[in-house]
Order: structure tokens, then sequence, then C-alpha cells
């Protein structure tokens, strides 16, 4: 392939750059401008350029970018750069950072000048320090040239480093990077502004009220302890952690941890104003998200910023600020910000779920044939095993007219029972955790039901608490350097040296510094090294990780399928959306589906399934 690699240089001040910007709200910045960048095509030796926008323009188009891929470190900067100010869209987008993340892992520093020391490669130069708060014309000859050397020299250390990884990194995967980049370099939703300035208005009023409906002392809200039993009170599970200073557990209620943060996507919006009183900004996510949007759309259309590799899992992650990849689904904000995501005229948004992926993944893993088949033929899975849990005759879906002559569904409660088994229980969830988990539902169950559940789990499907112990004896064998088997053979591949597993796309799940260690009980516990930390490491969690990774290297697969015929704007978790003009949407649809259930040839034999939305907003889906 033809590949250019490019680095742009930028001003940057105290009051614009990356330290007050997101990539978005930067490179769309009035105060934007490139000083210049260096260029390099193939083999050949950087250069650099500099000076009016009219003058760079003229340079880059003496490029074939038509048959050309771009290759960057941090590519959805450089790439909206080229694409939003020059209107050069290439043949295709490669990316160093997303490849270096993904061969790595995501807690190894991914930076330019962290990855050109750990290969011995170069060393990244300072300049840049000095170029803060300098317009291309503040520069003089000389600083100009030196920032030139600097920029050549990131461009050639990119261009080694591409090289490099190239050698791990399965080639498949880089089609997966430019769908991810394209979503963010070439923006299609349009936002709705009307809709989205009525729906602040709505959140603002409404928070008012609940800041003051759940107006407590301030020791009661700064006191962990205290907090804790607030959350209690309203039915929420406090999160925790692993303290780095005491190595014991301690509540995780600082505004980094991603746990707390997530409350404050409760659908429980007592939850959600409690949480935004405790971080004294007495604003709460959605408010601060929903001003994004906003900003976004006075801007132009909506770049999806999807963190290509962003989890250990291989999932992707969100970014820029407003995290895509967790919008409200439930309570009283669901689906307002989703709505206001529309397809550009003439278009449609198709945003097709994968069914059950990572039950059905487990179960056709573990050799759980009876379990794969009932999936296969579509059976009620939830209440089949609400059934076993109850020990009658259990059907979610079977309605009945109560004495006001409304229908009703007599079962539903047992069949979330079963539901939530089939969909909690499988990585080795005792009953406690089972229990807190419904609990977030809105559902407090029994002890002794939610112990019943597990132990029939375990029973009926004998298969996957085994797949548990292999991942366990992999764990031991990741330190002894012995062979361990796990799950259907040629899906994994188990690799003590590498101290991990090789995935179907050919990318390893790593598990850095694994070791023993003694509990408070003498218990021999697992743990590897992670940036924020030890991390406990079991059979269960071990087989959870990597039934994640699978279902992703599914998705990722069908993802590129999709895109042939139809743009993918978006996936989330398990789901993934893409544009399809109106006068074909039905047979899009028909297609997408088509792909959602199509199996990869290492995953034969395993059943999947899809359901499908489609509106000219995503909130219609």
């Amino acid at each position: 392939m033809n590949i250019i690699t490019i680095d742009f240089e930028s001003f940057y001040s105290t009051e614009v750059g990356f330290s007050k910007h997101t990539t978005e709200e930067y490179v769309r910045h009035e105060q934007f401008e490139v000083i210049g960048f260096a260029i390099k095509e193939n083999d050949e030796a950087a250069t650099w350029h500099t000076g009016t926008h009219a003058e760079l323009a003229e340079v880059l188009k003496g490029y074939d970018w038509k048959n050309s891929f771009v290759l960057a470190h941090n590519t959805a900067f450089d790439g909206a750069i080229l694409s939003w100010h020059f209107g050069i869209n290439p043949k295709g987008w490669l990316d160093t950072l997303s490849m270096a993340r993904a061969v790595h892992g995501v807690d190894v520093g991914g930076s330019l000048a962290k990855l050109a020391t750990r290969y011995n490669i170069g060393e990244k130069g300072t300049e840049v320090n000095d170029a803060k708060g300098k317009r291309r014309l503040d520069f003089t000859p000389q600083d100009l040239a030196q920032y030139g050397n600097y920029c050549i020299n990131d461009t050639e250390l990119c261009h080694t480093l591409f090289h490099i990884l190239m050698a791990e990194f399965p080639t498949k995967e880089l089609k997966v990077i430019d769908i991810t980049l394209r979503m963010f370099i070439h923006p299609s939703l349009v936002l709705d502004l009307p809709l989205l300035e009525q729906h602040l208005e709505d959140v603002k009023a409404r928070k008012e009220k609940l800041l003051a409906a759940v107006a407590v002392e301030k020791d009661l809200l700064m006191s962990n302890d205290k907090f804790a039993e607030l959350l209690k009170q309203l039915k929420v599970v406090p999160p925790t952690k692993m303290s780095l200073k005491t190595g014991k557990e301690a509540w995780a209620f600082a505004k980094t941890d991603e746990a707390f943060k997530e409350l404050q996507n409760h659908p429980d919006v007592r939850v959600q104003a409690l949480v935004a009183a405790r971080l004294g900004n007495k604003s709460t996510l959605e408010e601060t998200r929903t001003q994004r949007f906003i900003d976004i759309a006075k801007r132009g259309k909506l770049p999806v910023p999807l963190k290509y590799y962003a989890a250990h899992t291989g999932r992707w992650g969100g970014d820029d600020k407003i995290n895509l990849q967790n919008l409200p689904s439930r309570g009283q904000n669901a689906g307002k910000l989703k709505k206001a995501m529309r397809a550009p005229e003439g278009y449609v948004i198709i945003d097709c779920d994968s069914s059950q992926i990572e039950a059905r993944v487990l179960a056709w893993w573990a050799g759980q044939d009876d379990l794969v088949e009932a999936f296969a033929k579509d059976e009620d899975i939830y209440s089949q095993m609400a059934t076993e849990i109850y020990g009658r005759s259990i059907n979610r879906k079977r309605t009945e007219i109560n004495a006001e002559g409304k229908e009703f569904k007599p079962d539903e409660r047992e069949g979330f029972v079963g539901k939530t088994t089939i969909l909690g229980a499988g990585y080795g969830m005792g009953a406690p955790k089972f229990q807190a988990q419904t609990l977030t539902f809105g559902v407090d169950l029994p002890q002794a039901l939610c112990e019943k559940a597990i132990a029939t789990y375990r029973a009926t499907y004998s298969q996957i608490p085994k797949l548990w112990k292999a991942g366990q004896a992999s764990i031991e064998a990741m330190i002894t350097g012995n062979h361990a088997n796990l799950g259907k053979e040629g899906v994994v591949e188990f690799d003590a040296s590498r101290q991990g597993f090789k995935l179907p796309n050919g990318l390893w799940q790593r598990y850095e510094g694994i070791r023993r260690v003694l509990d408070a009980q003498g218990k021999t516990q697992y743990e590897y090294t992670t940036r924020r930390g030890w991390t406990k490491l079991y059979g269960g969690k071990l087989i959870e990780n990597l039934c994640q990774a699978i279902a992703r290297c599914i998705i990722a697969e069908q993802m590129v399928k999709i895109n042939k015929r139809y743009k993918a704007i978006l996936t989330v978790h398990d789901a993934i959306a893409c544009m399809a003009p109106k006068e074909e949407a039905a047979e899009a649809r028909a297609y997408v589906e088509e792909c959602m259930r199509w199996t990869p040839e290492w995953a034969t034999g395993l059943p999947l399934n899809c359901e499908s939305g489609m509106g000219e907003s995503y909130g219609e889906c």
C-alpha cells in the first residue's frame, strides 16, 4: 500500500489546545492555525512545510490521496485537520497510537515518546514546549526551522514505529481502526439543536428540584461511610475498590472512579443528584453532556469519538468527554440525547444489537451443548431458567387480564430472575453479588432465592463451572510456565511465556506481572499489574475477560462486513449503528441483520442472533 505519514504542528496556548479543549473543539476552534507539517511518502525522507493555509493546501495537492493510506500517531487529530481544514479524504487511515494500545495493552504508555524509548528507535524532541503561545509569524526563521526538524523527527519515528508494530499486528484489524477513525474524521450525524436546548432547560429545572430534595448536611456528603449509607437507602450498592495505600477494600467515591462516575447515569434521578452534590459541581452528567452536544451542534456535525481497543477486552471506549458508550437508556433522561443524533437528509439510521452474545459465546466455548442448542432454536432461555429456579412452569411472556381489564404479565418478576441469572451468573458470581445486582434494577430479592438461583444455574449448566476451573488452572500455568487448555479448541491460544492468550483476531490478552499473593485469611489469590495498580484475577473473571474479547472479535468482523455497503457510524458494546439511504432502508436493514447473524469461520457452531431498529434519529432505533 502507498503510505503517507504526516504530522501537523498547530498553534496552542494557555487558553487554546488539548489542555483546555477536546480534539473536536480544538481543531474547530476559531483560533486554530496550522504552523506547518512534516510529510513522508513511503520510505522517502520526511520534509517540513510551513506557510499560509493556501500555501500548505497547494503542497498537499501534490499527493495522490485517493490511492494512499494516511499514517499518524493519534490520527483522529491529524486526520481531522486534513479532512476538516483541507478537504482531503484518503483511501484509508492508519494510526500507531491505536495499534500500540492493541499490541501492548491499554495499560502501557502509548505516547510517541514512550514508544520510541520502548523500541529504542530514537528520542522525541521537546521543541513543542517552546512553541506555546506562538503563531506562525511569531517564530524566527531559525526557531521555525528547529520546529520543522522536530516535526520531521516525529514523522520518521511514527513511520518506523508502524513497521515495527506491523510485525505483531493482524492486517485485518487495520480495517477496524480505519472504520473507527472515519466515524470521527468524516462525521455524518446531525445534531438537533432546538431539541438539545429544550432538553438542557428541562434537565436544569429538574436538577434544582432534586438537589433541594436530597439536601443533606455536608458531613453526610463528605464522610465516605455516611455517604455509603445514603446510597444504600436508595437501594444502591456503594462501589468499592482496592486501596493502593492500604491494600484493603475501600469505598470508590473519587471523581476518577469509574463505578462512581457511572452512578451519574443511574435511572433513579435522586441518585444522580446525590452524586452531583457529593462531587460539589452541582451539575449532573446529563447537564454537562447536553451542553457539550449543544456546543458541537453550533460548530457542525457530530464527530463520533471512539477509542479503538480502549479496554483490556479489546472493546471500544468513549472519548472527547461525551462518551457515547454510556448514553442513558433508563430513567427520565433515556433517549433524549439519542433522539438529538439524527441522520442527514435522505438517510436513516439502522441500529442492530447482537442478542445475548456473551451468554452464547460462553455456552459455545464451554461446550454447554444443550444451552447452545436452545439458543440456536431461539427458545426462551430466561423462562426455562426461571422454571428451574422456582420449580414450576414460568412463562415470562404470558399475559392475563386483571380485574380492571388491563393486560399484565403474571410471571414477569420470575422471568426477570431467570434473565438476570442467565446473563449474570456465567462468570462465577456468588449469591451476595447477584442480590446486589438485582438491586440496581430496583428488585430486592431474598437471599435464599439468590442462593437458589446461583446453585440452579451451576447445576443446570455444569460445563460452565468446569470452564471457570480451567481458567483458574490457566492462571496458575501463567506463573509456573506449564501448558494449559482452555475452552473449545482453536478459539484462544495459551502462551505462558507471554502471560496471556492469543485471541481469534490475532491480538493478545495479557496479564502482565501475574503473581500469587496471600489474603488476610492466608488463602492464595492472584493479581496482575495495571495502570491502576494490582488487579485481582480468578477463574471466573478470566473467563469473563476472554468471552468479552471473543464477542468483540465477532462484532468487529461483522462491522467490517456491514461497512462494505453501509457506513458504520457508531458501535456501543455489542451493537452496531450504520447509515443507509431512505429508498433502500428495508434492504439495508435486512443486510445488517444478516451480517449480525453471520458467524466467522473460527466460530463454527456458535448460533448468533440480533434485534434491530431503524429511524431518522438514533433514539428512534
